[in-house]
């Protein structure tokens, strides 16, 4: 069975919508321990939702979530060997990235929740990320610009962060991206984005508990790794959970923005949409 949900997954992968993809990708990753998952878990670890890992079900062939637990847990144990080769640092870096996803999407927490409402109620998003941050920040407010408008990202290249400041103030949001090797002067912005009197959003790892007095709500996502370089896989799956909440948020109106989206790339022609 796990041959089976692998090869029809592979066949079938070029059927499947980009959220579809998503949550195929990380049913590969965790054959062998397929078993031990929810389906809201692993909604969670795909950042999409439960409705979408449904109806990957079904393209796949089965009735439910529940059908493919049940037979992979059966291999399971008949000591069925699943997933892929068994190389131990590949074994290692997957388990850090599960504790990573864990701590950065823990459904018991209430911190996502608080800075869904608040990035969907805001008046304009400032997304605000420096070096090692700025490709996360950007990712981020990429995204944003789906489900919402007035999202901004800075710094621009040429302007100061002073200057993209400026026009910030109480009603607004300003999500800081910041996690490790920051720049010199990262508490110094910190504070200087709360004394906009916007909302202020912090995502980074633990390292920047220290800056966390200064934002309304510190969203903690790890960068461990089981190897030299640090791991920014949660950080972008925490960037789609936020993403999924704000779109659901705004309801017809987020919709109608990714219709509107849609329509100009076909337009413009600027994405291969085969």
């Amino acid at each position: 069975m796990s041959v089976s949900i692998e090869q029809r997954i592979h066949d079938r992968y070029a059927e499947l919508s980009p959220q579809e993809q998503r949550a195929a990708d990380v049913l590969l990753a965790h054959l062998e321990d397929l078993a031990l998952y929810s389906s809201a878990e692993l909604a969670a670890m795909s950042g999409v939702s439960r409705a979408t890992l449904s109806r990957l079900y079904r393209h796949l062939g089965y009735e439910s979530f529940t059908e493919v637990r049940e037979v992979a847990r059966g291999l399971r144990q008949q000591g069925v060997p699943l997933g892929p080769d068994a190389d131990p640092r590949r074994s290692r870096h997957l388990d850090q990235e599960l504790r990573n996803l864990r701590r950065a999407l823990d459904p018991s927490g209430e911190q996502l929740e608080r800075a869904v409402a608040v990035l969907a109620a805001a008046r304009t998003v400032l997304v605000v990320g420096l070096r090692n941050s700025h490709p996360v920040a950007l990712h981020l407010r990429q995204q944003l610009q789906h489900a919402r408008p007035e999202v901004r990202l800075a710094p621009v290249p040429g302007q100061t962060l002073g200057e993209e400041l400026l026009d910030v103030g109480p009603g607004d949001a300003v999500v800081l991206v910041g996690f490790r090797r920051r720049p010199h002067g990262f508490g110094a912005l910190a504070e200087a984005c709360a004394g906009t009197g916007a909302q202020l959003v912090l995502v980074a790892d633990g390292t920047a508990r220290r800056y966390a007095g200064s934002a309304d709500l510190w969203l903690e996502c790890p960068l461990d790794s089981a190897g030299p370089f640090d791991s920014y896989a949660a950080a972008m799956s925490l960037v789609a959970v936020l993403a999924d909440g704000v779109l659901a948020a705004a309801g017809e109106e987020g919709r109608r923005r990714v219709v509107r989206a849609a329509e100009l790339y076909e337009s413009l022609a600027e994405l291969d949409l085969r």
